[in-house]
């Protein structure tokens, strides 16, 4: 716990930079304070990873879902939130990962990538969004055109949730749809969060495949 002080306040204070709206600095140190408890609580040495090195997603994320929690009066501030909160999820399932050769680590990164690729899909589907509130609540709105085809594609996004077991099916809807973190979503399941965030990533692999057979890639 004293050797992740630093490591907090380092995370803090880039989040803290980063977010379009006042926020306290102390309240997200004490968010990632939070994180680090956690990390502290489920870090294994045996695994090879050094600690500061398995904390950090645990702080970025627990530093994310306290700012899930505020009030945010942008609906594209919050889709950007919701995807760096759970892009961190993803990347954190993946901090542990022993790749050797180069062209592992190629096939890592294209998977990765097609991972983050639903991520931010899934994170423009809440219910209430539309073409127009996007273009006009984003600074850097995107053409007709590409805001029709992302659309599109979130529209597949939603009929291929079906491939998805039941359990991994209503975790993306509560987290994605609802609004729900991964904790709060996690809890309502009656699983853990850590449970929840490996079927998060098994989820999203599915869907990436998914997607890829249709031409999505």
């Amino acid at each position: 716990m004293e050797s992740g002080q630093p490591l907090v306040y380092s995370i803090a204070a880039k989040v803290h930079r980063s977010v379009p709206i006042r926020v306290e600095l102390d309240d997200l140190i004490a968010y990632g304070e939070v994180g680090l408890a956690e990390a502290a609580r489920d870090f294994d040495p045996d695994q090879g990873a050094k600690f500061t090195t398995f904390a950090y997603y645990r702080i970025q994320g627990a530093i994310y879902d306290g700012l899930a929690k505020m009030t945010w009066t942008s609906r594209a501030r919050y889709r950007r939130l919701r995807y760096e909160q759970m892009a961190n999820e993803a990347l954190a399932q993946e901090n542990h990962a022993h790749r050797g050769s180069l062209s592992e680590e190629v096939g890592w990164l294209g998977q990765m990538t097609q991972k983050l690729g639903v991520v931010y899909l899934a994170s423009q589907c809440d219910e209430e969004s539309s073409l127009r509130d996007s273009a006009i609540e984003d600074a850097n709105a995107k053409s007709v055109f590409i805001e029709v085809a992302q659309r599109e594609m979130i529209d597949k996004l939603r009929s291929l949730l079906n491939v998805l077991p039941s359990v991994e099916q209503q975790l993306i809807r509560e987290v994605y749809f609802e609004g729900a973190t991964l904790q709060d979503a996690a809890n309502k399941l009656g699983i853990s969060k850590s449970w929840a965030s490996r079927l998060h990533a098994k989820a999203l692999e599915q869907l990436a495949r998914a997607l890829g057979r249709l031409g999505a890639d």
